[in-house]
C-alpha cells in the first residue's frame, strides 16, 4: 500500500468509528455526529480519493486539482497532508466512542428534549414571518450577497434575513400539527423556501442545515423504518442535484470553463464534481502544511479574538478579527498569490488547530468542536427560548463541520445576537396571547377555537 493509501484507510477507519459509535449515542447528538462523518467524508476522503485516480492536470476554473499537491506529487502530497487529519479525526473517534460507552451507563444523559406546556412554535412562527420579510428586501434590494463575501451589504438586513434560517430550523424540529397530510405539507414548503434561499446567496448552509433539522426531528420522536428511508432519499436527492443547484446562478462563460474542467475527469465521476468541489476542506489543510510549522496565532491570541467575538462590535469599539478571511490572506496566502482576492474560507477545526500548535493544536481543535456540539445538543434540549434559539442558531450556521476555535466562536457571537432578539419576540409573542391562554384556562374560549396546547401529536 501506498503512502497516501495508508492515511486514506486510517481516514476511513476513523471516520466509520465515528459513525458506528454514533449509532450508539442517544438522542438528537447522533444526528449531528453521523451528519459530521458524512461532511468530512466528502471533504477528506471523497476528495483525496478521487485526485488519487485521476491525477488530474491543474487548470483554470478547477479547484480540485490543487497545484501545490500537483508540484508535491499527489501520492507524496496526500500523504503527508492527510497525517494531521488522520490524527484529527482519531481524536474526535476516540471522544465519541468515550460518550457513546458513558450514554450505555447513564442512559438519562443525552436523553431526547421532551415536549412542555412551553410551546416555542407560535414564536418560531414570528421569527420566521420576520425574517422572510427580511430575505424579500434583502433580495430585491440587491443586499443578498453571495458565497464569500467578507461583509454583508446591509448588515442589518443580513441579520433580521438570519432569523428566517433560524425560524425555518425550529418549526421543522418542534412542530407538531394533528393531521400527518399537515405536516408533510408545512415541512415541504419549509424546504422549498430553504433551497430558494440556498440558490439566491449561493451558499449551501441554509439547505442543508434544513436537512439536518429533518434528521433532528426524526431523533427527537423516535426512529422507525419510514423515517430512516425518508432521510436515506432526501440525502441522496440533495447528493445528485447539487450539480443542478450550483449551476442555477452560473454564467454562460462560468458554464463553459466548468465544462472545460470537467473534460479532465472520468464520466463518472463528473456528475459529483460540483459536490466535490463545494466541500474543499482539503485545500484548507494543503494550506496549513505550506506554512511549514510556523505558528499563525498564539494561545494568548487566539483567547482574546475568541473572547472579543462574543461581544457586539459596537459595544466593544474595536474590530475583530474574520478568522475566515484571516486565513484567506495570511494562512492561504502563504503559499498562493491572493492579494487580487478577497473572500472568506473555511479553515475546518483540524486545519486551524494545526497552525496555531501542531498536533497538539489539532486535539484541542476537534475537543473543542465535540464539546461544542454537546452544548448545541443541551441547548435544543432547553425549555427557554434563549437557550433554544441559540442552538438552532448554532446549528444553522456550518461551525460543527468546517470551523475552528476561531470560526465556531464568532458564530456564537452572532447567535447570542439573535438569542437575544427571538427572546425579545417571545415576550413580546407570549404577552399577546396571554389573554387567549387566560380564557382557554378558564374554559371561556369561544366555539370552533381551540386552547392553546403544548407542542405534541404526530409528525
Amino acid at each position: 500500500m501506498s503512502a497516501s493509501g495508508l492515511e486514506l484507510a486510517l481516514v476511513a477507519a476513523a471516520l466509520v468509528t465515528i459513525t458506528i459509535a454514533a449509532v450508539h449515542v442517544r438522542g438528537i447528538a447522533r444526528v449531528f455526529l453521523i451528519a459530521q462523518a458524512a461532511y468530512w467524508g466528502l471533504s477528506y476522503l471523497a476528495r483525496p480519493a478521487l485526485l488519487l485516480w485521476v491525477q488530474p492536470r491543474p487548470q483554470y476554473a478547477d479547484n480540485v486539482a490543487d497545484p501545490r499537491l500537483a508540484v508535491l506529487g499527489y501520492d507524496h502530497g496526500l500523504a503527508v497532508i492527510l497525517q494531521p487529519v488522520a490524527f484529527g479525526l482519531w481524536v474526535y473517534a476516540a471522544a465519541v466512542v468515550a460518550c457513546a460507552a458513558w450514554g450505555r451507563r447513564h442512559p438519562l444523559g443525552l436523553h431526547r428534549r421532551q415536549d412542555t406546556a412551553t410551546d416555542p412554535v407560535p414564536t418560531l412562527w414570528t421569527v420566521y414571518a420576520v425574517g422572510l420579510v427580511g430575505r424579500i428586501v434583502t433580495y430585491v434590494t440587491g443586499a443578498a450577497g453571495s458565497a464569500g463575501d467578507l461583509n454583508s451589504p446591509n448588515a442589518i438586513l443580513n441579520f433580521v434575513a438570519q432569523l428566517a434560517t433560524v425560524g425555518a430550523l425550529g418549526l421543522i424540529i418542534f412542530l407538531r400539527p394533528r393531521r400527518r397530510a399537515v405536516t408533510v405539507a408545512v415541512i415541504g414548503a419549509l424546504l422549498t423556501v430553504e433551497l430558494l434561499w440556498t440558490v439566491a446567496v449561493e451558499s449551501k448552509t441554509p439547505v442543508m442545515s434544513a436537512a439536518l433539522a429533518i434528521g433532528i426531528r426524526f431523533a427527537i420522536l423516535g426512529w422507525s423504518r419510514l423515517r430512516v428511508v425518508a432521510i436515506v432519499a432526501i440525502s441522496s436527492l440533495a447528493i445528485v442535484g447539487f450539480g443542478w443547484l450550483q449551476g442555477i446562478k452560473q454564467t454562460d462563460q462560468e458554464r463553459s470553463s466548468a465544462l472545460v474542467a470537467n473534460a479532465n475527469y472520468p464520466q463518472l465521476a463528473q456528475p459529483y464534481l460540483s459536490l466535490v468541489r463545494r466541500f474543499d476542506l482539503l485545500e484548507a489543510a494543503t494550506d496549513s502544511y505550506y506554512m511549514n510549522g510556523r505558528i499563525w496565532l498564539t494561545p494568548t491570541q487566539v483567547v482574546q479574538h475568541s473572547l472579543l467575538s462574543l461581544v457586539p462590535e459596537q459595544l466593544s469599539g474595536a474590530d475583530k478579527l474574520q478568522s475566515g478571511s484571516a486565513w484567506a490572506r495570511e494562512v492561504r496566502g502563504a503559499s498562493l498569490d491572493m492579494t487580487s482576492v478577497s473572500v472568506s474560507l473555511a479553515e475546518g477545526n483540524i486545519n486551524e488547530g494545526y497552525v496555531l500548535g501542531g498536533f497538539a493544536g489539532v486535539a484541542v481543535g476537534v475537543l473543542f468542536t465535540f464539546v461544542l456540539l454537546l452544548l448545541v445538543v443541551g441547548a435544543l434540549q432547553s425549555r427557554h427560548i434563549f437557550f433554544l434559539s441559540l442552538g438552532l442558531a448554532v446549528s444553522a450556521s456550518p461551525a460543527l463541520f468546517e470551523r475552528g476555535i476561531l470560526g465556531s466562536m464568532e458564530v456564537t457571537g452572532k447567535g447570542l445576537q439573535l438569542a437575544v432578539a427571538i427572546w425579545i419576540i417571545d415576550m413580546a409573542v407570549r404577552e399577546y396571547r396571554r389573554p387567549a391562554e387566560s380564557a382557554a384556562v378558564a374554559g371561556l374560549t369561544p366555539a370552533g377555537n381551540r386552547p392553546v396546547v403544548a407542542a405534541t401529536g404526530k409528525g
